[in-house]
């Protein structure tokens, strides 16, 4: 196999040293190695996202092959676990800041959607002690915010997997977003804040939920249209009732199930709204995605440090390579366009059609020749 060089330049593109050294000075944590060290881990962790390592062990023998410096299976368990996590954290928020200029810029109305949701990795519970989840097993979470319209993450936050969502929830709102989120997010005074806070929201409630003193509101009727109803309305019992009026929209998806979803958006039709949610499906789609393609459920370490670093790392493969793969993508011709995952394969083997090489070149020159003079990307 030839030397996966076309990614490790990318990585050292995207995050240089002086990242990797001025986020350390912050944490205050010195780097004493001399070889083997913190942005190595870096490069080591992404390659075994992107080719899917099974362990340290059998990830040594693999690193060379990729370009990367040869070391013991040890020096890597060791320096994962030492490593403060937080570095890694700090990076890929970065790395996000840096793919993702040109979106935040021209963020505006309409509004995009920021998909939030969280996914539970689990093993046994002599893996992670600190982690303990329910019954045998030992968990933790990634909270994460997802933009619909760049299909990247926009902020991520960790915790065990005992963690109640809701609360994460509120950390990852962002009022430039129309927040979409699911019933577990759906807390009646947190739609009364969202109101008071103009935070946009689109989200599910639950069947249990008491709409009270329900009005509906007129709007076209349309014969293909799958909305059962649209009104507004309190929510919930005098218990634990909102004290703002509500709008409401009930809808059927695909095998006939109602769907209730709370919004403050009056200028929408029920339609666009049911679609709004149905566009969370999106940042299923994409825990799916580094699931089955980035390695993400095989922890190679115990310690909080190792977990969190690897997940991290392999967040970041992700970022990457969706950045660099639709930027490429406009440069190249129909019939030469290949999907998301081909494109990763081919940054595994270093085997590139020449279309694809010229484009990668170009979107990699371009970033270098911007950084350089200071100018945000567009």
């Amino acid at each position: 196999m030839k030397k996966s060089t076309t990614f490790t330049t990318l990585v050292q593109t995207l995050l240089t040293e002086e990242d990797v050294h001025e986020i350390l000075q912050e944490l205050k944590y010195k780097d004493t190695a001399t070889k083997f060290t913190a942005s190595q881990l870096l490069l080591f962790f992404m390659h075994s996202a992107l080719g899917q390592w099974d362990s340290y062990r059998s990830g040594v023998g693999k690193a060379v092959t990729c370009g990367l410096m040869p070391v013991c299976y040890s020096t890597f368990s060791s320096k994962a676990s030492e490593v403060p996590y937080e570095l890694f954290k700090q990076l890929f928020h970065r790395l996000l800041s840096k793919c993702n200029r040109a979106t935040k810029r021209h963020l505006g109305i309409p509004k995009n959607l920021l998909l939030v949701d969280s996914t539970t990795l689990t093993v046994g519970k002599t893996r992670l002690p600190w982690a303990l989840f329910h019954g045998e097993r030992a968990g933790i979470k990634l909270h994460v915010a997802f933009a619909a319209s760049t299909e990247q993450p926009v902020q991520v936050i960790e915790t065990i997997g005992s963690a109640h969502d809701g609360p994460i929830g509120e950390r990852l709102a962002h009022k430039d977003y129309i927040l979409v989120n699911d019933r577990a997010y759906g807390k009646i005074k947190r739609f009364d804040q969202y109101v008071r806070e103009q935070q946009f929201f689109v989200t599910r409630i639950k069947e249990n939920v008491t709409l009270v003193q329900s009005r509906s509101l007129k709007r076209e009727r349309k014969a293909t249209s799958n909305v059962v109803k649209d009104v507004t309305c309190y929510l919930g019992t005098p218990q634990c009732q909102s004290k703002l009026r509500h709008r409401v929209v009930i809808f059927t998806d695909d095998y006939g199930h109602e769907i209730r979803v709370a919004t403050n958006l009056k200028h929408r039709s029920a339609e666009q709204i049911a679609d709004m949610y149905k566009a969370r499906w999106g940042i299923e789609v994409f825990f799916r995605w580094i699931k089955q393609n980035l390695n993400v459920p095989i922890l190679f370490g115990t310690t909080k440090n190792a977990v969190f670093n690897q997940l991290f790392a392999a967040l970041m493969t992700y970022v990457v390579l969706k950045w660099l793969y639709v930027r490429s993508k406009s440069h190249i011709i129909a019939c030469k366009s290949i999907p998301l995952i081909r494109f990763k394969e081919c940054m595994q083997t270093n085997q590139w059609q020449v279309e694809w090489l010229i484009a990668i070149a170009k979107i990699l020159d371009r970033y270098v020749y911007l950084s350089c003079l200071k100018i945000p990307e567009t």
